[in-house]
């Protein structure tokens, strides 16, 4: 974290000045049980120095800076039912804890984690607990989360668990329980990496100042503790994914990204003769362990729900086998439930023989008569929660406190109470000044590679919105904090980024899934369709609407260019050429979603874009993501999203490594374009009665971007030869048939092949034959059957690319490229 220079006008002296005020006067109106009023004071001066230095006296200003920061790094998070994508709210102020406060929290998580594990080992092992009476049977089997297929199965590696999230919430006092559990697929470490990124970008002189303890080794050991479970010494290690529109899509873009993991989906991966392997580009690759965010009931329609369409068939088979290792094994959830909350004591002195360093918020099971009774007579002072996360009748929408008490002696064992926990507040800004809110901790606890529990020091915190917010009102809170411990001793600087001094060289970037190059071709194609119908459509806009008097194109020039948008599904057919009907029909062209208009692509480009975060740059994501123009006149929205597409081009001309997902990238963009060329030399460049227009061959240099390249080389005006021989047989123009032609062969000669014959595949053999005609073409004898025949060519090469490297369903999995490697 390199320190950030203040702004000229705030001193060191100013910083302090500032720091001391804002701590006064919170302290002055926070509750006595606020973290701030209660811990170390030097510490959160320190903290708040820094970001003096950053925002001066402006705490608004710090608030926009590290939100700005947050967006730059890409975060960002989608509630159930939204389309959108909104940005992660990252509070400037971390919550700060003392390291030895801390080392007492990370002991209770450790000795949680070593609990949990050994409860799952015995409920889906020997079944003692159960059968000794500790645990109910109901509470097991009674539970929708307990997954009787996985009883008796033998995890790889012998562990249930390799990475938990705790909740905690700090009492009045300072003491510290815990809320809740998560095993099947523990949310937020990505988050918790986001945010420390974001405040450090902020804060960057707080980490020498504090000695904040890193985030690195903790992730070096969870990869670390996957790797040791695996019977291979260098595991492929996958993160599998529901895919974009997972609430917390772009959370598991960053860790896979950060980790190294290969961020993939169900439909990347194929059980086959006991072991699963990830369909790529090169065949199936073996694939030794999966972190998996997937709900377990998800993960093998063998196994689980017969209707799961994101599952692997097969997997559960593969991981009972000991060939893939599952990061949290399935059926680990079952001790998710709340019910179970209510036996944590009991089982830590019964299984670990010790009381528990951290306590559970005070649960009661309403299965039993003795807990129901007390649940009822105590129902205006605690929790009515549903004991196993699915909602009972008591507790839906509209459900009267009459209905929860007959649901409640109905069906008793659906229920828990809980107490109502007060929370410890921390400091938010709110608008210009510091405000105290109610917060809960989660921590994460991972297995490393020696089999022991490793503590990320820190989280994420969790802000309410509401001043006197409880435990179970606080929710998803309204704000993210990044936690930060400090101590007195300096830190050593992990990261897991490549030490500066390794000799180990790479420029393979690693295994390319089918799913991947099919989202970066067609990203390709997407960006340059939309290019081309924004192209027509400003021709259109330029020459024969918005110019009022002067050169306006032909009526049969204009005719033809609203067939060449028809004719890509920009819009349906106007009633006429008037300018009215023409304005309509270019505006339906840009915006109306209902056709294949130039909004309508942009959005297909943007989906594809969400769900390659680990393999795109933030800036390419953010231009991506951009939303359509809204200036007054379709010109210049069209300019404007015209700058965009060449800013996109840019970045993937400049900025993206000559890879093979490049490669499909430039590949679909170069079909496209050819497809686009060969159509407009059809419409305006092609003999008809009489020999092409000066409009049609000036619009097919507009579209095809030429007419700074003709008017140099062709001085005194237009002619169709000349202007035929520059669109489409010049090699050295970038938007030329020939230059595309030349460019799709080069790209798949360069992709991988299957056979080890060293003959060419289909799509290879059409490449050659296509660069053929266009090579031996002449722009004199060029006719529309030839080129009707080069837009043929190019759509069954798309065909080939697509069934050679891409996805098709329940096709063979091109077990002839098979490899362990």
């Amino acid at each position: 974290m390199a320190t950030q220079p203040a702004p000229p006008s705030t001193t060191l002296f100013d910083a302090q000045v500032h720091a001391r005020r804002w701590i006064d006067d919170y302290c002055a109106r926070a509750p006595t049980h606020d973290i701030l009023c209660q811990g170390d004071t030097a510490a959160w001066q320190a903290m708040f120095e820094e970001l003096a230095a950053v925002a001066s006296d402006d705490l608004g200003h710090a608030r926009e800076r590290v939100q700005r920061h947050a967006t730059d790094i890409g975060t960002g998070f989608r509630i159930i039912g939204d389309g959108e994508e909104r940005p992660w709210p990252v509070s400037p102020v971390p919550l700060l804890i003392n390291a030895a406060e801390w080392t007492g929290i990370a002991a209770g998580v450790a000795q949680r984690a070593v609990l949990l594990e050994r409860v799952t080992a015995d409920l889906y092992g020997v079944g003692k607990l159960v059968a000794s009476g500790t645990i109910p049977a109901a509470l097991v089997t009674g539970s929708p989360l307990f997954l009787r297929p996985m009883v008796g199965i033998d995890p790889p590696g012998g562990h249930h668990l390799h990475f938990i999230g705790v909740d905690l919430a700090r009492g009045p006092g300072g003491e510290w329980r815990v809320l809740a559990d998560h095993l099947r697929a523990p949310a937020g470490a990505g988050y918790a990496l986001e945010n420390r990124l974001a405040v450090a970008r902020t804060l960057g002189g707080l980490q020498a100042k504090l000695n904040i303890h890193r985030h690195a080794p903790f992730f070096a050991a969870f990869r670390a503790g996957i790797a040791a479970a695996c019977r291979r010494t260098d595991p492929r290690i996958g993160l599998l994914t529901p895919g974009r529109y997972n609430p917390s899509y772009p959370e598991q873009a960053h860790l896979a990204r950060y980790l190294g993991l290969l961020l993939v989906e169900g439909a990347d991966l194929a059980a086959l003769e006991g072991k699963v392997y990830v369909r790529t580009i090169a065949g199936l690759k073996r694939i030794d362990a999966l972190w998996r965010r997937l709900d377990p009931r998800l993960l093998d329609p063998l196994a689980f729900d017969t209707h799961s369409q994101i599952g692997v068939p097969g997997l559960i088979d593969a991981w009972a086998d000991g060939e893939v290792v599952l990061a949290n094994a399935p059926g680990a959830g079952a001790l998710e439930a709340p019910a179970f909350a209510a036996f944590m004591p009991t089982l830590s002195r019964a299984v670990l023989g010790e009381a528990l360093k951290l306590p559970t918020i005070a649960t009661w099971w309403c299965a039993g008569d003795a807990q129901r009774a007390h649940v009822e007579a105590n129902l205006d002072t605690l929790t009515i929660a549903p004991a196993f996360g699915h909602l009972p009748l008591g507790l839906a929408d509209h459900a009267s406190r009459a209905d929860l008490l007959a649901d409640l002696a109905r069906r008793p064992q659906d229920y828990v109470g809980q107490e109502e926990v007060a929370l410890s507040t921390m400091p938010v800004v709110v608008g210009d000044r510091l405000e105290p809110r109610p917060f809960t901790l989660r921590v994460f606890a991972a297995r490393g590679a020696d089999g022991e529990w490793v503590v990320m020091p820190g989280g994420f915190g969790r802000i309410g919105e509401h001043p006197q917010a409880t435990a179970v009102a606080i929710g998803e809170g309204l704000w993210s904090a990044d936690v930060c411990i400090h101590g007195s001793e300096p830190v050593a600087a992990v990261s897991l980024l490549t030490a500066p001094d390794s000799l180990h060289v790479r420029r393979n970037p690693g295994t390319l899934p089918s799913r991947v190059a099919d989202n970066f071709y067609w990203l390709g194609r997407y960006l340059e369709r939309g290019e081309a119908l924004l192209a027509a459509i400003r021709v259109l806009l330029g020459n024969s609407i918005d110019v009022d008097g002067g050169a306006v194109l032909s009526p049969a020039t204009v005719g033809k260019l609203v067939g060449l948008i028809v004719g890509a599904g920009g819009a349906a057919h106007p009633p006429g050429l008037s300018r009215a009907a023409l304005t309509a029909f270019a505006r339906a062209a840009m915006e109306d979603e209902g056709w294949q208009s130039v909004a309508a692509v942009n959005r297909y480009a943007r989906e594809i874009g969400e769900a390659s975060r680990d393999r795109l740059s933030a800036d390419m994501v953010r231009l991506l993501e951009a939303p359509f123009p809204t200036q007054r006149g379709m010109l210049e929205r069209a300019g404007t999203l015209q700058r965009r597409y060449a800013a996109i081009a840019g970045l993937s001309a400049e900025h993206m490594v000559r890879n093979d997902s490049w490669r499909f990238h430039d590949l679909g963009r170069r079909i496209e374009r050819a497809m686009a060329t060969a159509r407009a030399l059809r419409l305006f460049g092609m003999k008809d009665d009489i020999v092409s227009t000066p409009d049609d061959l000036s619009t097919l240099l507009d579209l095809a971007d030429s007419q700074i390249s003709y008017r140099q080389r062709y001085p005194t005006g237009v002619a169709r030869v000349p202007v035929v021989d520059l669109v489409a047989l010049d090699p050295g123009n970038p938007r030329s048939l020939a230059f595309q032609a030349e460019r799709i062969a080069e790209h798949l000669a360069k992709l991988p092949v299957l056979g080890d014959d060293d003959m060419a595949e289909s799509q290879q053999a059409h490449a050659t034959a296509l660069a053929a005609i266009v090579t031996t073409a002449t722009a004199a004898d060029l006719n529309p059957d030839t080129l009707g025949d080069v837009e043929r060519r190019l759509g069954t090469l798309s065909e080939a690319v697509a069934r050679r490297y891409f996805l098709q369903g329940a096709e063979p999995l091109r077990a002839v490229g098979l490899t362990l490697a």
